[in-house]
């Protein structure tokens, strides 16, 4: 398939066709967007979230993190994320599922604890009742998130400053305990763009935790980007072959590419399709890139205008519902890719997404 003649030619004619279902055809296993507890209550967004054709994943934005979790010590409650996975269980969309251990939205008692024994057992005893409450059910796990910062330090919080790397080594064999039909991942932002300080710590962290011992199946690359400014295709694919080298499998898992000025006219709109096609055709072109999850779908539930005051208009439908010229140049290039046979077939579904299909 000739890219860049299908990006000049055809990426903003409104097609016809579903986000998912199209995923498929060109051969990757899913395409999902994350989900959020707030917007549950809106019928045209849940029009669109419970359809498997437009998502064949959902991820829960924040239900399942530390937060929402335990938020006292020894008190779980799991009421948001629950409210996402029954939604993917009665649809027979996958599961996945976001995320364990994360240095943000951290409640205070963990960042007190300073023990390396106090620590391990704290993470041992959160991720066997999390990950434990959902076996089965979740296709993969973020199981550590965020653990670097951008010049390739380890980030100092308070898991690390208790146990060194080795929270993240232990981790992850706690999580393949829980649940060993899950992909284990690492998830991070910033590193897409081939090749920075902190793809190469990244690169040698999993390393680390791979030879204690650990097992890592998979990396998640945020995709959180600007329009105009986002990596292009040759230097996502650069950085996912040097993934590649390390694990099973890579993928997109929170991507959103949002206007730094507004109003915006017909020419951003026309960028932020060419960018967001970048990068599905990275991860068409990748052969272990299973999957691309936005960062929800709709500019009304974005995260980008409070982080951000001046920005947004980062998804694929606006706050009203309707599809935007960058969502029709997606389906566009994976109806060219299905067509042309860019991957000889679509990637199997692995156990655990199988199971959840068939709860």
């Amino acid at each position: 398939m000739n890219f860049h003649l299908f990006l000049l030619s055809s990426a903003f004619v409104a097609v016809s066709g579903q986000l998912d279902k199209v995923a498929k055809e060109a051969g990757l296993l899913y395409f999902g967007t994350a989900v959020d507890n707030p917007s549950l209550n809106n019928q045209n967004y849940l029009r669109i979230v419970r359809d498997p054709a437009e998502f064949g994943s959902l991820t829960p934005a924040n239900g399942q993190k530390w937060s929402n979790t335990q938020a006292s010590q020894g008190r779980f409650t799991y009421g948001s994320g629950d409210a996402i996975a029954n939604i993917a269980r009665q649809t027979g969309q996958q599961l996945r599922c976001h995320t364990l251990v994360w240095y943000n939205q951290l409640p205070g008692w963990v960042s007190s604890v300073y023990s390396r024994d106090q620590m391990q057992q704290i993470i041992t005893t959160h991720i066997q009742n999390v990950a434990g409450h959902y076996k089965g059910r979740c296709y993969a796990w973020d199981v550590v998130n965020e653990a670097m910062e951008d010049d390739g330090r380890y980030r100092n919080n308070p898991m690390y400053r208790a146990m060194g790397v080795d929270y993240i080594t232990h981790s992850f064999k706690v999580a393949q305990q829980t649940d060993p039909a899950a992909k284990l991942y690492y998830n991070d932002f910033n590193i897409e763009r081939c090749c920075n300080a902190k793809i190469n710590a990244t690169i040698a962290m999993i390393r680390t935790v791979k030879a204690a011992g650990a097992p890592v199946h998979g990396i998640g690359m945020q995709g959180h980007s600007r329009v105009g400014m986002s990596p292009s295709k040759r230097e996502m694919k650069e950085t996912m072959a040097r993934f590649s080298e390390l694990v099973d499998e890579v993928a997109f898992t929170e991507v959103d590419i949002r206007h730094t000025k507004l109003p915006i006219g017909a020419a951003e709109r026309e960028q932020q399709g060419k960018d967001y096609m970048e990068v599905v055709g990275a991860c068409l072109e990748t052969p272990k890139c299973v999957g691309i999850t936005v960062w929800d779908f709709t500019d009304q539930y974005s995260w980008i205008p409070q982080q951000y005051p001046g920005e947004g208009e980062a998804c694929l439908w606006d706050r009203n519902y309707n599809k935007k010229p960058a969502y029709h140049s997606i389906v566009g290039l994976l109806q060219s890719a299905a067509s042309s046979g860019l991957r000889t077939s679509a990637t199997p579904a692995p156990a655990a997404a199988v199971a959840v299909t068939a709860a």
